[in-house]
């Protein structure tokens, strides 16, 4: 009898407290969100500018972001990625202010490039 008890017991709260599972299936149902410069890159650039940022040709030419005298105007490079430019998508509704802001100062800081000005969310329009 005891046994039944601490069984119903059990089911009882089993019922009344939800579950603190894991989401189901492989990485479950959030997408994953970039917060920082190397983050957005990885996620939203690499597949175009590759991983080094030498940029890419073959169906498309995809400009290198090393190495590129471009990235020390740090307005012309928020507007590229806000706005897009010949075949690259806008980003100004995927990416936050804070968002841009963080991959353009990790831009202007990586690949080749040295432009340690900081870059804020507030630079972002």
């Amino acid at each position: 009898m005891k046994k039944l008890a601490v069984g119903l017991a059990t089911l009882v709260a089993m019922a009344v407290v939800p579950a603190a599972a894991d989401e189901p299936g492989p990485g479950g149902t959030k997408p994953p969100v970039a917060r920082t410069g190397a983050d957005v890159y990885r996620m939203y650039c690499q597949a175009c500018h590759m991983a080094d940022a030498k940029g890419a040709v073959g169906a498309a030419a995809f400009p290198a972001l090393a190495d590129n005298p471009r990235m020390g105007t740090t307005a012309y490079a928020i507007y590229v990625i806000q706005e897009g430019k010949a075949g690259m998508p806008p980003f100004k509704a995927m990416l936050s202010r804070e968002q841009t802001a963080a991959v353009v100062a990790y831009l202007r800081t990586h690949f080749g490039n040295s432009y340690p000005e900081p870059v804020t969310a507030a630079d972002v329009p």
